[in-house]
């Protein structure tokens, strides 16, 4: 049998961990998504967690068990936003320098955040660069530790105690929606999804202009992609991790697409309904919940809602240029 790079009692121990640090995120229900779907859906709502999003959960996961050694010298990382900000908030609970590699074209309210947190940060073009080099090199240069993204154990356990908190407050699910990028997210989640409630379907959610995670899933090989043309910026991933694959392909049962336009139709629907505030990424399960060709009647579905950080002039424009 093979190895896993992490088990439930990784997720229950990073839960531990991360206590008083982290918001029990809330758990939303709507009226208008249970009449509209014929289903239950409950939205774990990591929008409303520190620095608006996930990404907390596994940064201070990943920190928390640094040594001495590693807390003098500080922590590097690259992220188009919410990782950084997880970091750098993380780093600054637990006295560690840090220094974030950022895509120049990152949305400003991500990049503001993370500097406000304390943390250095190093940008580069998302579309020429190779932003995994820069962090590497940073990271031998100055002897800081990388801690990536989501192909890290200690990062995807701290991810999945989201779904472990949604699972322990709504109960058991049919279904659980998750947003993948590179795989963070979706690999610790099903970890405690099948762990807590076997029956449960774990579906991964992208964008459809970044299908690789699919692709991957379906051919059964990590597919590299060119860096997607997609307004959910914290899913512009090329392919997911060789640790995040392993979890996937064991304990995911498909990964669905969406196209961009979905993603404004729930973030519209998140404004307009529920009075929350949604990025595009965070969309991306919601998306699919929501979508009528989906049947999801008279099932108990779990919905991710990863984060919340768009600038509110971005969002307005997304939502009229829809309409």
């Amino acid at each position: 049998m093979i190895q896993l790079p992490i088990s439930f009692d990784d997720v229950a121990r990073a839960h531990e961990r991360i206590a008083g640090a982290v918001h029990r995120t809330p758990v939303l229900t709507s009226s208008s998504a249970n009449e509209r779907t014929g289903a239950q859906i409950f939205f774990k709502c990591e929008n409303l967690q520190r620095t608006g999003a996930f990404k907390i959960r596994g940064a201070y996961n990943a920190l928390a068990q640094f040594s001495p050694e590693q807390r003098a010298c500080g922590v590097v990382t690259y992220s188009s936003g919410n990782h950084a900000q997880g970091i750098a908030l993380a780093a600054k609970l637990l006295g560690i320098k840090a220094v974030i590699v950022m895509p120049r074209d990152a949305p400003a309210i991500k990049v503001a955040a993370t500097r406000g947190y304390g943390a250095d940060v190093v940008t580069y073009d998302r579309y020429t660069e190779d932003r995994e080099a820069i962090g590497n090199a940073l990271a031998a240069e100055h002897g800081l530790t990388l801690i990536p993204p989501y192909d890290h154990a200690h990062v995807m356990a701290g991810q999945g105690t989201a779904a472990k908190e949604l699972i322990e407050d709504a109960g058991p699910l049919d279904v659980l929606l998750v947003p993948l990028g590179g795989g963070g997210l979706l690999s610790g989640c099903a970890t405690a999804a099948k762990a807590m409630n076997p029956d449960c379907r774990v579906l991964g959610v992208e964008p459809e202009a970044g299908d690789d995670g699919q692709r991957s899933f379906r051919s059964g090989q990590i597919v590299h992609i060119a860096t997607p043309d997609t307004i959910a910026d914290g899913a512009q991933t090329q392919h997911l991790g060789q640790h995040t694959f392993a979890v996937i392909r064991a304990r995911v049962d498909d990964i669905l697409t969406v196209p961009d336009p979905a993603l404004v139709a729930a973030m519209t629907f998140f404004a307009g309904h529920m009075k929350i505030t949604v990025e595009p990424s965070g969309c991306l399960g919601a998306a699919v919940a929501l979508d009528p060709r989906m049947d999801f009647k008279n099932k108990r579905v779990g919905v991710i809602v990863s984060g919340g950080n768009i600038d509110l002039q971005r969002m307005a424009m997304l939502i009229q240029k829809a309409a």
